[in-house]
């Protein structure tokens, strides 16, 4: 890894894929044609780009039941804790209605309501992502959500990963169906004959199911177009080496656009870290992914003080921030930006993605200046209460109607009038 002296800004080359114009074209069709079309269009598209004939994309109970068969009572027990340390986390995040009076008989508040139907993309080519579904239907079904539809693409044999299956329906999830790309976005989004449209589509996928969420959004509604996954770290003198170079690595296995940073305050940390990052990569399976990555999005920034180093990280917003120094807790409140802090050199960043509880799905590409973790929020929204009584109307009618006519609408303000006439 390379080790640069850190100037007064940190320049961070992120991996930013907006998509070609060409596939932005290519994704709009598909789009289109699946609303046209409906389950017609899914079978094309599924046997096209998945090479697999469906008739009906829904999961069958059989198909559960061999997934069952083949998974070891070992990984459901560790599935079922997971799901329940997220469950409980996510218990935490709940908003609740609320109502105000007011002595003149006015009454405020804000109604929160569940989504009525969500979508949940689980991606499948390389590898199964169990992890995945849980993060993004536990904190919709914790927001009271009714209905989710979970899609994914189908493997050469006509089903999805038994993993993938087992950990659905751990969690309940009833409709489960093997289509997946652009065109499971275009059938949650508009509806086909098998695929009741939804109001919310959530979870990550390739380039072409992120157009696709682009295309949709104001049809329905998206979590977020994530990128590349990145991890930050801060460390000093007493930082460990060798849990540095793991956890970066652990990022860089992810794709060869991930992004892995080391903010540190002390030299010879630094050229260890480098060293145990060419010595752990060389036994890696997926070294030559973690190895592009490194090469090409990873960096040692070595900072003067560690008032300069936190700024740093400040700066670069990362999805996921660990914290390596001799007292953590003592720099927490001077993080502004990241997606998850991690404190202390227990606190490797894989236990937040499976295991801890919060939300895996962050804000990437240094939007977490201003973006938040997924949380049981994002599967609801809010309705604002207003009841004025007769003597607050009275009492501020004629200041509402004066308000409206500085905005030269005046049926707005006898609207208000009107009211006392009686």
């Amino acid at each position: 890894m390379k080790i640069i002296p850190l100037k007064e800004t940190v320049s961070l080359k992120r991996a930013i894929n907006q998509g070609t114009d060409k596939q932005r074209q290519t994704v709009a069709a598909i789009l289109e044609d699946v609303k046209k079309k409906g389950d017609e269009a899914l079978q094309k598209y599924t046997f096209m780009f998945d090479k697999v004939e469906i008739t009906d994309t829904l999961v069958s109970p059989e198909e559960i039941s061999e997934a069952y068969d083949a998974v070891s009572q070992d990984t459901l027990t560790i599935i079922r804790e997971a799901i329940n340390n997220i469950r409980d986390f996510h218990a935490r995040q709940v908003q609740q209605s609320w109502m105000t009076t007011k002595e003149d008989g006015t009454i405020l508040g804000q109604k929160v309501t569940s989504l009525d139907a969500v979508g949940v993309y689980v991606p499948g080519g390389r590898a199964a992502y169990p992890s995945s579904i849980i993060m993004n239907v536990v904190p919709a079904q914790v927001a009271g959500v009714k209905r989710i539809v979970m899609t994914s693409p189908p493997q050469k044999n006509n089903t999805l990963d038994n993993i993938v299956l087992v950990t659905a329906h751990e969690l309940g999830v009833k409709e489960i169906h093997k289509v997946g790309g652009a065109q499971a976005i275009g059938a949650l989004a508009y509806g086909t004959d098998s695929i009741q449209p939804v109001d919310k589509i959530v979870g990550p996928g390739n380039i072409y199911v992120a157009l696709a969420k682009q295309l949709v959004f104001g049809v329905v509604a998206i979590d977020m177009i994530a990128g590349p996954s990145e991890i930050a770290v801060l460390a000093d003198r007493t930082a460990n080496s060798a849990y540095i170079a793991a956890d970066l690595l652990s990022q860089a296995e992810h794709d060869p656009m991930a992004t892995a940073i080391l903010v540190t305050t002390d030299h010879s940390l630094a050229e260890k870290v480098a060293q145990e990052v060419s010595e752990q990569l060389a036994t890696l399976p997926k070294k030559a992914i973690a190895e592009e990555a490194i090469q090409h999005y990873g960096a040692i920034y070595l900072a003067e003080t560690m008032e300069q180093a936190v700024e740093a990280v400040n700066e670069l917003a990362a999805e996921h921030l660990e914290i390596q120094t001799e007292d953590p807790w003592a720099i927490l409140p001077s993080i502004r930006h990241a997606g998850a802090i991690f404190l202390g050199e227990h606190s490797s960043e894989p236990v937040g993605d499976y295991f801890a509880g919060p939300n895996h799905v962050l804000p990437t590409n240094g939007t977490a200046r201003f973006s938040s973790p997924l949380t049981v929020e994002d599967f609801t929204k809010k309705s604002s209460i207003i009841s004025y009584s007769k003597q607050a109307i009275q009492s501020q009618a004629a200041k509402i109607a004066t308000f409206a006519r500085l905005e030269h609408l005046e049926a707005h303000a006898r609207a208000v009038e009107k009211r006392l006439e009686d």
